[in-house]
């Protein structure tokens, strides 16, 4: 980029970034909520309907570290440019879909365009600002990095139910048309004096250890992890290919596919690894807070949206505050306070309970949102501070790649100890489902419709007073009960009836009586007890 841009086209080549930022991020968490009307519409499977997500996941890692080379090669503008018109094109691609292959195919191909956005953008707005507003530009930055996967599922919930599955591909497409015509007019053509050279064999090793990881971790826990040859297999590819890649980086005589200077810059190396670190907690409370509402508390897509989007809301905020801090605060201490709160909401969440309210979540997610803002936007600013320019987009791929696998990393553990859980619980309930267990027999179990027991005792509860609302409520219901009863037992004296029958409905109408009648009188000093 030339340096000293226009303020005017500064402003208008930041907006074109964020479109196209958002329209990413949206789309990583989107099509999630819309794969069991996917999984309908296609008559697929859910092993098959998985690799939907697992085809762009795999293909968005593995074109990631390309990012840097493409851009030095061909320039920064032309490279964002085919990216955000490629990922435009194939998301109208797979709204128009007609069987499962075309889905994954165009999903793959989303997923190759769709990998150098993120971290072109965060090369471009920390080329296009001077120094002293880079804290500033990371804030504009992350909103779009962070918002976007959390208002994904409410959109998509929406668009599902209203419309259809399609539409979370298709409402791609004008966000798409104009981030293209704003980078295509506002930014400038980015010249290198020097190419450098293609390294194939860093850039396979790199790509099939990236590949491998991130197919073990997205079907692992679909496959019973190591106990199926498939992750197996994708365990020892990826594990071979990345000692390859390392051996090949220390030991190449002419510059390497990852370009070693990164490596030299400390706050690059620390900057990187804490993002990774981060990821986790992003990504994976992400994923099962959702579900657990959904499923669990029975909560609406649109409900769901609305309860979890205030992790936006104090996100922005703390990005927001967080702009204005650094440079009159020590930057590791607002980081180091941006974890500590995160920490405490986390914590705030293992006292989630599916008797709880609205509140709890909303709180804990606005705390959780406000500790991330607080880490996200001095995390970025400082680990490319003292980066060399020429290596600023390699480095801003590679950011983005570690933070990409950290939320892969998180979303595995929290999706195999749910399932682990799962199972241990029920596997307590089970074992004590025994014939030789009292509990488990049938006069224990009989007491809850004994006149002290339960049943009874809600039976009592409704009836209320005799004389209010309660009352009548309940003798309007009680008058409706015993009319049915006596056209049932009309129905019953006219019909024909088999020998017995009249010995079992008498035995029927003793239980009736005894469920009806008033409880057991106690008297003084004698303890009433609960007999069949």
């Amino acid at each position: 980029m030339r340096p000293g841009p226009p303020v005017a086209n500064r402003g208008a080549i930041t907006v074109s970034l964020m479109l196209a930022t958002f329209m990413q991020g949206v789309d990583t968490t989107i099509a999630n909520v819309a794969l069991p009307h996917m999984q309908g519409s296609l008559s697929a499977s859910q092993d098959q309907i998985a690799w939907v997500v697992t085809s762009y996941i795999v293909a968005a890692a593995i074109m990631t570290p390309l990012t840097g080379w493409l851009a030095g090669r061909f320039g920064i503008k032309y490279v964002f440019l085919i990216s955000v018109a490629g990922f435009t094109l194939a998301s109208a691609l797979c709204g128009s879909a007609t069987s499962l292959a075309q889905l994954v195919i165009y999903r793959l191909l989303q997923g190759i365009c769709g990998a150098a956005l993120v971290p072109l953008s965060q090369a471009v707005l920390l080329q296009i600002n001077p120094p002293h507003r880079h804290a500033q530009a990371m804030s504009i930055w992350g909103m779009g990095v962070i918002l976007g996967p959390i208002i994904g599922p409410a959109l998509g919930g929406w668009l599902t139910d209203d419309y259809s599955w399609r539409w979370v591909f298709y409402i791609n497409l004008p966000v798409g048309v104009l981030a293209s015509i704003g980078i295509l007019i506002f930014m400038h053509e980015t010249r290198h004096g020097r190419r450098e050279a293609f390294d194939f064999f860093g850039f396979a090793t790199l790509s099939l250890a990236i590949g491998a990881l991130q197919m073990l971790l997205d079907r692992g826990e679909l496959k019973d992890w190591f106990s199926s040859t498939e992750i197996w297999i994708e365990a020892t590819i990826g594990g071979l290919c990345f000692y390859l890649f390392v051996v090949h980086t220390a030991t190449a005589t002419y510059r390497s596919f990852l370009n070693r200077d990164l490596l030299k810059d400390a706050n690059c190396v620390i900057g990187t690894l804490l993002m990774f670190l981060i990821g986790m907690p992003l990504y994976g409370t992400m994923t099962l807070l959702p579900t657990m509402l959904q499923d669990l508390m029975n909560y609406p897509v649109m409900t769901t949206g609305l309860v979890t989007a205030p992790r936006g809301i104090g996100t922005m905020v703390a990005m927001l505050l967080v702009a204005r801090l650094i440079g009159r605060v020590d930057t590791r201490l607002i980081i180091l306070t941006g974890l500590v709160v995160t920490a405490v909401s986390m914590w705030q969440m293992t006292g989630f309970s599916l008797y709880m309210g609205m509140g709890p979540i909303i709180w804990s997610g606005v705390l959780q949102g406000f500790g991330l803002g607080f880490v996200f936007t001095p995390l970025s600013t400082v680990t490319f501070s003292t980066l060399p320019r020429q290596v600023l987009t390699q480095g801003t791929a590679i950011f983005s790649l570690m933070r990409n696998i950290g939320g892969s990393v998180g979303i595995s553990v929290v999706v195999a100890l749910l399932a682990e859980n799962t199972q241990i619980v029920h596997s307590r309930l089970i074992e004590h489902l025994r014939p030789d267990n009292p509990l488990a027999q049938f006069p224990n179990l009989a007491r809850a419709v004994q006149p002290d027991g339960p049943i009874r005792r809600r039976r009592t509860q409704r009836r209320g007073d005799a004389s209010g609302r309660d009352g009548r409520l309940y003798r309007r219901f009680q008058d409706d009960d015993d009319s049915r009863d006596r056209r049932s037992s009309a129905a019953v004296a006219a019909a024909p009836t088999a020998p017995g029958t009249h010995r079992r409905a008498r035995r029927c109408c003793g239980m009736k009586a005894w469920l009806d009648r008033p409880p057991f009188p106690r008297k003084a000093g004698i303890r009433g007890r609960n007999l069949l």
